[in-house]
């Protein structure tokens, strides 16, 4: 009986310690940042659910509304289950279960849910990028912003060679004090949907500015369209790769900055060279205006200090610094005193003006520090740097300065370089990953989303595919079927149409956006997607134009029609087909809403050929909702086209307000 007593015993100690021990363990349950508090839920959906947890865990996932489902980890830790939701509405509490761990997420909403990706105009925050780079209304957009209905995520820039599952960023509220920094199409886009449909909105941001739509598309598919073979095959290099891995292996990181003012703060541990007694002889020279990111064995993106010294001999006159411009941004100083600068997005082509305090200079000679920093492409400083005085007196900054790379951007990281000697010699050919790379933002900015629960994705991108449009033909209908394969759903894309830009000083025979326009609008083969025209709302002479409100609602309207029942026109006039009688052609038109329209009551930008495709401007009315095109020189009319330059004004309209779309009738096969 003792025995039997004692055997007993054990056992329940026994099972004591090894509960003891696995609660001691700490809690191995962990969730992406997209389940996080302030989340956002597709309603009368089945959303998914997933993290990480020892293997063989028992998941236990309730919803506060009421419903419950349950799950196991794999062997390898990992586990996916689905959550019915219901109608739209909230606040509501889920709690994700183990045995021994429970995580509570807050302020769930359930409502629609839409993924917004694409590059700069799909990125600029409604605080916008000033001075140049502004949203309309900017201050009073983000003063009115309170809606605890519309959230936000924002996905961390990053860049990986292969494919992750995790991402940095945190679900926002719309607030005055949020807002800000939120993408000005995408919360346009969600503002009217949450207006209009009212429940709540949420939005996954994931951009990042300059980018082509090959980063954005995944490995597997790029192989199949065949035309980014050499730059995949380079990703999987092995020997690089531990080449440049075990560089960067040796230096300490730090974090791309998310906002103007952590561009301000940052550091390197390198503040010492802006100092004027700071020693710099053994730096290497390079000429200025010019190239600062190219080392002996290749290029750096990143920041790299430069410091020359000059003779001043009147101390006490007002002087001014100008420089041309600084790719992409600065921190300038004299003698050891910050007099100007500018750091954060859209600053690489903005003219530096810096007035200089008589009391930062002395007679003599004087240090100038330049931190400059490339975050992609070529970095340079562009001319003249002068410093000017007086009636019309310079000094003259150019010529010989020294130059010493302090940080190099990879894989979404800044690595710090030390002030003394670096080695450089040593550094291996990098391989070079940078945003523009195929697959690497689809690796780090959009796998890691899969398979979170959308209603569907709006898109603003392009610009940086301007001249590759047969390419993009392919490409961009390629990364919208790759993107809904990996959610397993046909899910609604709308995009954006580039706006007009000059996009080059030469002749109009150099233009070359309109083809990539043509390649957008010919998307729409697709199923189940959409295209927002903004050549009416754009801006000849900025890249990104202030209007994101109509951008943003247009999206929104194509949504609320196609998605959401509503009876309204969403989309201006594209092109249907044409037919010719005689010297005339007639071109009929799809989505002409209650009839074709010309506000200025004149149509021009229409041109016709013949069969040698020498195109010449014509006159255009129209009749019956379509436009008749005739020239007295062409008998025999083949093709037409419309708005066909980088400038592209629009001149015909639906009545409901909408542009039509630029086209042209013998581009069935777009060769470049």
């Amino acid at each position: 009986m003792r025995f039997r007593f004692f055997q007993l015993f054990s056992c329940l100690l026994l099972s004591t310690i090894l509960w003891s021990c696995e609660s001691q363990s700490g809690s191995q349950l962990t969730l992406s940042p997209l389940f996080s508090d302030h989340m956002v839920l597709q309603q009368k959906a089945a959303v998914a659910f997933w993290g990480k947890d020892r293997p063989d865990q028992n998941i236990t996932i309730k919803g506060s509304w009421g419903e419950q489902t349950e799950g196991k980890a794999d062997e390898n830790g990992k586990w996916q289950v689905q959550l019915p939701t219901p109608e739209a509405g909230g606040p509501f509490e889920v709690q994700i279960s183990t045995r021994d761990t429970t995580i509570t997420i807050q302020d769930v909403m359930i409502g629609e849910v839409w993924l917004a990706s694409g590059q700069s105009n799909m990125e600029m925050p409604l605080k916008g990028w000033p001075p140049r780079d502004i949203i309309q209304n900017s201050a009073e957009e983000i003063t009115n912003a309170t809606y605890p209905g519309i959230r936000m995520l924002t996905v961390q820039r990053n860049l990986t060679a292969g494919p992750i599952n995790e991402i940095t960023g945190s679900w926002q509220v719309s607030s005055p004090e949020t807002s800000e920094m939120f993408s000005a199409t995408a919360y346009f886009f969600a503002r009217r949907l949450h207006k209009e449909l009212k429940v709540p909105v949420g939005i996954i941001h994931s951009s990042w500015g300059g980018t082509p739509a090959e980063a954005w598309t995944s490995k597997e598919k790029l192989k199949v369209l065949g035309d980014f073979d050499q730059a995949i095959e380079q990703l999987g290099n092995g020997a690089s790769q531990k080449a440049t891995q075990a560089w960067f292996a040796q230096w300490k990181t730090v974090g791309i900055p998310q906002s103007e003012e952590a561009w301000n703060r940052i550091s390197f541990e390198d503040e010492a060279a802006a100092q004027p007694d700071f020693a710099d002889k053994d730096w290497p020279e390079i000429s200025l205006p010019g190239r600062f990111d190219e080392l002996t064995n290749g290029t750096i993106d990143g920041a790299v200090w430069l410091r020359k010294t000059f003779t001043v001999t009147n101390p006490d006159a007002e002087y001014f610094l100008e420089i041309g411009a600084i790719d992409d941004m600065d921190a300038t100083y004299i003698n050891g005193q910050k007099v100007g600068g500018l750091a954060g997005p859209g600053y690489y082509n903005v003219k530096r003006w810096l007035a200089v305090p008589g009391s930062v200079l002395k007679e003599g000679e004087n240090v100038i520090a330049i931190r400059a920093i490339d975050t992609g492409g070529p970095g340079a400083v562009n001319g003249p740097i002068t410093l000017s005085f007086g009636f019309g007196e310079k000094i003259d900054l150019s010529g010989s300065w020294k130059a010493k790379p302090v940080a190099e951007i990879y894989q979404g990281k800044f690595y710090t370089y030390s002030l003394d000697e670096t080695g450089f010699e040593a550094r291996p050919d990098i391989q070079k990953l940078n945003s523009g790379t195929p697959s690497v933002l689809f690796n780090a900015m959009i796998n890691p989303l899969v398979p979170y629960t959308l209603k569907g994705a709006i898109w603003y991108q392009g610009e940086s595919n301007v001249g590759r449009a047969a390419q993009y033909e392919r490409l961009f209908p390629t990364m919208i079927s790759d993107w809904r394969e990996r959610w397993q759903s046909d899910f609604p894309f709308y995009f954006v149409q580039i706006a007009p830009y000059r996009y080059h000083t030469g002749p109009a025979i150099q233009d070359q956006s309109q083809k990539l326009r043509d390649a957008q609008r010919k998307t729409l083969k697709l199923p189940n997607t959409g295209m927002v025209v903004t050549m009416d709302i754009g801006d000849y002479t900025n890249i990104h134009p202030a209007n994101k409100q109509d951008v943003g609602g247009r999206l929104a309207g194509l949504a609320l029609a196609h998605d959401y029942d509503k009876n309204l026109v969403a989309s201006g006039p594209l092109y249907k087909n044409h037919t010719v009688t005689g010297n005339v052609l007639m071109v009929a038109f799809d989505h002409i809403g209650t009839g074709l329209d010309s506000p200025n009551g004149r149509l021009s930008g229409f041109e016709l050929a013949g069969e040698d495709k020498r195109f010449i401007p014509v006159k255009a009315r129209i009749i019956n909702n379509k436009v008749e095109l005739y020239h007295p020189s062409i008998q025999h009319p083949v093709y037409a086209r419309y708005a066909w330059s980088d400038k592209g004004l629009p001149t015909l309209f639906n009545k409901e307000g909408f542009p039509a779309s630029s086209f042209s009738t013998h581009r069935d096969r777009l060769r470049n």
